[in-house]
């Protein structure tokens, strides 16, 4: 389905120059034009199938991005009037707290952290199973390490209220924006707004915490993807829709849970390293509404996996043959949790 798409390498690697600019760039300006080519190499991947969905998603996604650059210019602009100059190293520019302020809330526009949330749910609605693993991945990337970045040149109480604001709010609203909701992709959705929240948690105590969240989410993300597109889905919507009842559907709640956080699973690892780096500061009250937004997911994520469990074997029974039916998705079940299992016993051997 991908590479049916002319230059669809070039409309990538557009993508990636775009965030590496972002990223390896010290100067305002360059920040803001690595995320404009960044979206540049975006948009035409969201309308290549020409259906309405996908120019619907598409138009909101260009209207809602070009908001947050406008914020991002915004704050630069204040900055820039407090310290004469672009760049983002000058000690100046830490004076300036409601320029912070903007630029973070053009960051938490693009990422669609709380209270900005809106938009992704109904964007990754109407997306292909690729360019929703793109948004849920990639996109994130160049934004997160700019939170990093306005991180590191303020350090005021106000500032950092901000970000517990935005964590706890976005933690709480993929929570309940999740129930009663059957859409696969709208659940993916709101499941990205809470993981989100935990990684601004996460930059805010520390970095290398947010990394490991970053990279076991992205993990996860990917087999959760590739499991949907292997069941050969594409105009699915309902989760009671899926292929291969057996195994695909196992695979699909395993990880799932993984998202949600239930231990022993791999997903588990990343919140509690997060909780374990910001349980040291007065950050218990945001720690105890992340964990609420989050046992708010596990809810109808374990609803749906009694669901489709006692559907499938009331249907077809669950049997050995099934379950090994496909080797890939039985290697991403192993790895999503004997991954967990690994990682929780070495913690566990290291502290005593």
């Amino acid at each position: 389905m991908f590479s049916s798409l002319p230059f669809s390498y070039l409309f990538l690697g557009v993508m990636g120059t775009g965030t590496l600019l972002s990223i390896s760039s010290i100067h305002w300006l360059g920040i803001w034009a690595g995320l404009e080519i960044n979206l540049i190499g975006f948009l035409p991947m969201l309308v290549y199938q020409k259906s309405t969905s996908e120019s619907e998603s598409a138009v909101k996604y260009f209207i809602i991005q070009a908001l947050g650059s406008s914020f991002i210019m915004f704050g630069s602009l204040l900055m820039f009037s407090m310290s004469f100059t672009w760049d983002m190293g000058s000690g100046v520019i830490s004076t300036s707290n409601f320029g912070l302020v903007v630029m973070l809330s053009g960051l938490c526009v693009k990422l669609g952290l709380f209270p900005f949330h809106y938009w992704l749910p109904s964007v990754m609605a109407g997306l292909p199973w690729i360019t929703c693993l793109l948004l849920a991945t990639w996109q994130k990337f160049a934004p997160l390490f700019l939170m990093l970045c306005l991180l590191e040149l303020s350090q005021s109480g106000y500032f950092t209220f901000v970000i517990c604001f935005v964590s706890a709010g976005s933690s709480l609203i993929g929570g309940i924006g999740g129930i009663n909701q059957t859409q696969i992709r709208a659940l993916l959705a709101y499941s990205s707004i809470g993981h989100l929240g935990w990684m601004a948690f996460a930059a805010l105590n520390s970095e290398w915490s947010m990394k490991t969240y970053l990279v076991i989410y992205i993990m996860v993300s990917i087999s959760m993807f590739m499991s949907l597109w292997y069941s050969d889905s594409g105009i699915m919507k309902n989760i009671n829709n899926l292929k291969n009842s057996g195994s695909l559907q196992l695979s699909v709640i395993l990880l799932l849970l993984s998202l949600g956080g239930l231990p022993p699973l791999l997903g588990f690892v990343s919140k509690w390293l997060v909780i374990l780096s910001g349980a040291s500061g007065p950050w218990v009250p945001t720690i105890f509404l992340l964990v609420l937004g989050s046992l708010m997911s596990l809810f109808y994520y374990l609803t749906l996996f009694f669901s489709i469990f006692l559907m499938s074997f009331k249907k077809s029974g669950l049997s050995v043959k099934s379950l090994h039916s496909n080797k890939v998705i039985v290697g991403i079940n192993m790895l999503n949790i004997l991954g967990g299992v690994l990682i929780l016993t070495s913690g566990l051997l290291m502290s005593l």
